[in-house]
This record gives structure tokens, C-alpha cells and sequence, in this order.
């Protein structure tokens, strides 16, 4: 049964705080933070995942990252036992140090923190709950993460500057797009290898798939367009001009309308995905990340200039109730209360 938006929490990775706040969407109370995640910026979750995966927009000295993390009351063979250090090193010789941080999605509690290959901008979690893939801008690549062994299992180079991970129906493949190229790479997570490169304006960073996974909604973020493809030609079949820079999107939960966060002029976008057509409404100061709420007829949109995010109707595009936060809100994840 799917849950109502009373039964509902949102976790908003809060940045520069270091923190995670969870939220009800429907009347904006606190419920919580979850805390010592530095420079948290991308955060995933699944329906059928039991973890959040928080990723750190920072490099860290691992010998100062694990004394930061260890519990008083925990030994340091218990601590180093659940800090993942791949046996031998994955990914680029040269690149510093992040970490992803496997958290209870019940409790908030960390499981796990894994190394990983340089900051982490976004992250993903596969449909089936078992794998998590982190985009790594700065080094041009993605690491794939195990979450039945909490392990780090393989990198994959995909292409200059990727920015945004998003899944389909399969569990087996995972979309990112590259910035710094103008591409969106499809990946195989299995063989660990870019099958093939689709290419999608010139600044691809947030992605959103269909419903029937035909098709990936691209924002081309400098140029204010969101690019229509169709996946399994790569043919380009729409282009959307917002105008202004552009940044979070997200689908209606029928599917039927796509919610765009137009941050350089101020505004929400519902672009009718039937008739192509556009609407507005104003929304500042300079809105960010974007995600739907399910059950709720609504989305939640942080800021990036102001420590607060915005619940929106997705119809009418009128604010329902504005949240205060520390930090800047980032990739939010929404889940069900227990």
C-alpha cells in the first residue's frame, strides 16, 4: 500500500552543516538530524533498500576520518571493521580519499563508511536495493558499491565532469551524465563498462527516467533546456526552453508532468509532457535540488541562497509550507515513516 504524505519522511543532506535533516512533508516538523556527514551533498535511497547512502563532497585523511567517527565505547579493530578499505585500490592511483556513508534508513544510525576515489558530487541506489553508484566529477569516473558485502566492488570511467547517477527499471544498468562532455553514459554495472555514450546538449547534469524507462528527461543546465531522449536510439525528440540557468527535476508521481527548478530566474517549471506545454510560478531565491513527494500532489524544493527548502504543489505550483534547514539543502531523498 503506498504510503500517504503524513506517513512519509524526507531526509535533506544540509552541506556545509555536515548534517542530514529529516522532515515531515506534510507539516514541516523536525524529526531529527542525522549528524557527522561532512560536506554531505548526495544522498539515495530505495523502496527496497534498508540504507540511505550519503556521499561526501570533500576529500578526507583517512586516519583523521576514522578517529572523527569512532564511538568512545567501541574498540579501534570493532571501528576499522565497519570503515570499508578495499583490499587493493580501486579507481585512480592519484586520487584523494571520500567517503560514502551507509546509514539505517529507520534509525539514521551509520553502518558503514567506504572509501571511495575523490569527492562525491550525486548518488544512486538500484531498484533492487543492492547496488549504489556515485558520481566522481573531479576524477571522471563512478564507483559501483556492493550494498549486501558494504564493499566497493568496481570504478568505471564514463566521461569529463559527471555529475548525476539515475536508474531505470533495470537494476542492472545505471544512466550518468557528463558535464564537461555533453553526454549521458549508459552503464553496465555488471561488466563494469560503458556500453555506450548518448549525447544530450552540452551541460548534462540532473536526469530523470520515464516510468517505462523509454525515454531520459536531461537538464542541459547552462543553457536552460531540458533534452528529451529516446534511450534506446539515443534520438533526441524534444527540447524544453526554460530559459536561465537550470538545475533539479523530477517527475510528477503519475508521470505525466516534469518539475524543473529554474534557478537563475526564480522560479518552478511544470512542463505538460502530453502537449509540451509550460507553466510557471515564482520561486526565490534561487531554487535547487527537486524532488516529488509521493501521495502528496507535491515536490520539495531547497535553496541555494537561503537555508531553507519549499513544499510546492505540483498542480498549482503554489507553496503549501516553507522549512527552515542549516546549510544548503541538497539531493533529497523521501521514504516511508516506520
Amino acid at each position: 500500500m503506498m504510503a500517504t504524505a503524513g506517513e512519509l519522511r524526507v531526509f535533506i543532506p544540509e552541506g556545509s552543516a555536515d548534517t542530514v535533516r529529516v522532515v515531515d512533508p506534510q507539516t514541516g516538523k523536525d524529526l531529527g538530524r542525522i549528524e557527522g556527514i561532512l560536506a554531505v551533498h548526495g544522498l539515495a535511497g530505495s523502496p527496497n533498500s534498508k540504507y540511505l547512502v550519503a556521499g561526501s563532497y570533500a576529500e578526507v585523511d583517512r586516519d583523521a576520518a576514522m578517529a572523527a567517527v569512532k564511538p568512545a565505547d567501541v574498540s579501534g579493530d570493532e571501528h576499522a571493521a565497519h570503515h570499508a578499505k578495499p583490499a587493493e585500490r580501486i579507481g585512480p592511483q592519484d586520487a584523494g580519499i571520500s567517503l560514502l556513508s551507509v546509514l539505517d534508513a529507520e534509525t539514521g544510525t551509520l553502518v558503514r563508511r567506504i572509501e571511495v576515489p575523490g569527492v562525491v558530487h550525486h548518488v544512486a541506489i538500484s531498484p533492487d536495493g543492492r547496488t549504489a553508484v556515485a558520481t566522481h566529477p573531479a576524477n571522471d569516473g563512478v564507483s559501483i558499491v556492493d550494498l549486501t558485502s558494504l564493499e566497493l566492488v568496481a570504478w568505471v570511467p564514463t566521461g569529463v565532469m559527471p555529475n548525476y547517477a539515475v536508474f531505470g527499471t533495470d537494476p542492472g544498468v545505471v544512466y550518468v551524465s557528463n558535464a564537461g562532455n555533453g553526454t549521458i553514459s549508459e552503464v553496465d554495472l555488471d561488466r563494469a563498462i560503458v556500453r555506450r555514450n548518448l549525447l544530450a546538449g552540452d551541460e548534462p547534469e540532473h536526469l530523470v527516467i520515464s516510468p517505462d524507462s523509454k525515454r531520459v528527461l536531461v537538464a542541459d543546465a547552462g543553457n536552460g533546456t531540458v533534452i528529451e531522449l529516446e534511450i534506446s536510439s539515443g534520438q533526441e525528440l524534444r527540447r524544453f526552453e526554460i530559459g536561465g540557468e537550470i538545475h533539479g527535476l523530477d517527475l510528477s508521481e503519475d508521470g505525466a508532468r516534469l518539475l524543473v527548478a529554474a534557478k537563475e530566474s526564480d522560479r518552478i517549471v511544470a512542463i505538460d509532457l502530453g502537449t509540451g506545454g509550460l507553466e510557471s510560478a515564482s520561486l526565490a531565491p534561487v531554487p535547487y535540488h527537486l524532488t516529488t513527494i509521493p501521495g502528496a500532489d507535491s515536490v520539495i524544493v531547497s535553496s541555494r541562497d537561503e537555508p531553507k527548502v519549499w513544499v510546492v504543489d505540483a498542480t498549482s505550483l503554489s507553496v503549501l509550507r516553507e522549512i527552515r534547514i542549516e546549510g544548503e539543502g541538497h539531493q533529497m531523498v523521501v521514504r516511508p515513516a516506520s
